[in-house]
């Protein structure tokens, strides 16, 4: 861990955020750091709350002669992502972040890096912690579990806030507004097999699809990145009609919103056709690497001999499920009319893996910024599925976030900014889930915008943050709360 982020600027919000790298904060796993947040809440004298489900809530009192403003909410996440290469021995339940800066960077050697949300959260504790800075009357929300289902925000109850502006700080583009965002909807598909025995006469091998990039599956889905899942199935599909290979057992993906980087299967073939397979899948790996040359230079495709396994999946439902998952849509749907240059549509085929030696579950996360395109989309997948014997369930349903043209922040959000950068800042709807459609369903007068630095590569071990842009966001919030209306 290099201790030099603690020196970047501003000096406050990286020591914040260097003290968050320590504690482990998995998604379904943030206990110390909800702990950490309620007791740093208490330490500063302020009112502090943590409800039922674990969002910790910490109130500040207006500075002297803002008492008139509006109340204003900070909001941030506590969880993070957990994703590593698979060379790095990293325990997110346990492990701190081994992060450092790297030229204009901060980033993480071989895993996430946890500035998504962790700067957001820095920020929020940054602000309560300063007793000089000016502002109306705040309070910080500091929800859980945003990544693997948007516990926290789905749980919030009505009355718990009382501000009348939510600023969310989860965007990742430093020079942007956020007015919008897309809502989204969890697609799983279970088969259940028959365990057979091993054919005789048959050789199992290991077939491994690794090195693609991966990354956030609503903002990186449009940067024609490959899919390890669906190159996978691509193969499996060839090798049922080539080999008449029988399938074992799937591990491929990890997590519903990030692109899947690595994917693997368990196949039997005939023996004595192993130098036969493996100058197919050679040949296979020189033809996905060179549609994927620009996007994926380190993608691999892979065979190597494994010990047998105890069973094989029966024939009809492993050939149901490659079909299905050869079928099944991927990738940007549709484009957003409204919002040039933003996905309107999309869906990731996120995780395809054998449960309890008889069953196969698949899990895509679905996005869309309009209900009916997203229904539709969801009809679409589950059909497939529906015609290939699949159980199909549709869970963990949120809403978008619609824009307001007429919102009081966004005007005083672009006056500062120009006012100190010289410059309007864009104004878009992010393809992501944002927490904002759920905590605007609650709390329905609410004033909402978001913003934040610059980050690249988030839900990926490549993520990391520009330094410089961090700066600039805390420039901008510090202003932004100088300037929030009267009530």
């Amino acid at each position: 861990m290099s201790e030099e982020i603690k020196k970047l600027k501003p000096t406050a919000l990286w020591e914040h955020f260097y003290a968050l790298t320590q504690i482990p904060r998995p998604s379904k796993h943030e206990g110390k750091a909800i702990d950490y947040m309620k007791a740093f809440g208490n330490q500063l004298g302020l009112e502090t709350i943590a409800d039922e489900v674990g969002n910790v809530i910490i109130r500040k009192p207006a500075s002297k002669g803002m008492e008139n403003r509006k109340g204003v909410i900070l909001q941030a996440h506590i969880d993070m992502v957990p994703q590593k290469n698979n060379d790095v021995p990293h325990d997110f339940t346990r492990d701190p972040i081994d992060a450092y800066v790297e030229g204009e960077w901060v980033t993480a050697r071989g895993t996430t890096l946890g500035a998504d949300n962790g700067i957001g959260v820095a920020a929020a504790m940054a602000v309560l912690a300063d007793k000089n800075l000016v502002h109306g009357p705040l309070e910080a929300l500091i929800t859980m579990d945003e990544e693997t289902g948007m516990t926290g925000a789905s749980n919030l109850k009505p009355g718990m806030l009382h501000g009348d502006i939510l600023i969310n700080m989860d965007s990742e583009d430093e020079g942007e507004l956020y007015v919008g965002c897309a809502g989204g909807i969890d697609g799983n598909f279970e088969f259940t097999f028959t365990p057979e025995s091993v054919p005789s006469g048959k050789k199992a091998f290991k077939l491994a699809v690794t090195g693609l990039k991966g990354g956030h599956s609503g903002m990186d889905i449009n940067l024609g990145r490959g899919n390890a899942n669906k190159i996978l199935f691509r193969y499996l599909y060839h090798g049922l009609e080539h080999f008449g290979l029988r399938l074992a057992g799937i591990d491929a993906g990890s997590l519903r919103n990030a692109i899947p980087r690595d994917a693997y299967a368990t196949i039997l073939i005939a023996d004595g056709r192993e130098e036969e397979l493996k100058k197919c899948v050679a040949d296979f790996e020189a033809v996905v690497q060179h549609e994927l040359s620009r996007t994926e230079p380190g993608l691999k495709v892979e065979v190597s001999p494994v010990e047998m396994p105890g069973f094989v999946m029966d024939a009809p439902t492993a050939e149901k499920l490659i079909y299905a998952v050869c079928g099944c849509p991927n990738g940007v749907i549709r484009m957003s009319d409204s919002m040039q240059g933003t996905v309107e549509t999309s869906t990731n085929l996120a995780i395809i893996k054998t449960i309890n030696n008889h069953k196969v579950v698949v899990n895509c996360l679905l996005r869309s910024s309009v209900d009916s395109a997203k229904k539709d989309l969801s009809t679409m997948m589950g059909s497939v599925f529906l015609l290939a014997g699949a159980q199909v369930s549709f869970t963990g349903e949120y809403p978008g976030w619609k824009p307001n043209p007429d919102s009081d922040i966004l005007k005083v959000m672009q006056g500062v900014y120009q006012e100190k950068y010289g410059k309007i800042p864009e104004i878009k709807a992010i393809h992501a889930g944002l927490e904002c459609g759920l905590l605007g369903a609650v709390y329905t007068h609410w004033d909402m915008i978001s913003f934040g630095p610059t980050i690249r590569y988030p839900h990926s071990p490549d993520e990391k943050v520009h330094i410089g842009t961090v700066q600039k966001f805390w420039d901008f919030l510090v202003e932004t709360l100088k300037n929030i209306p009267v009530k």
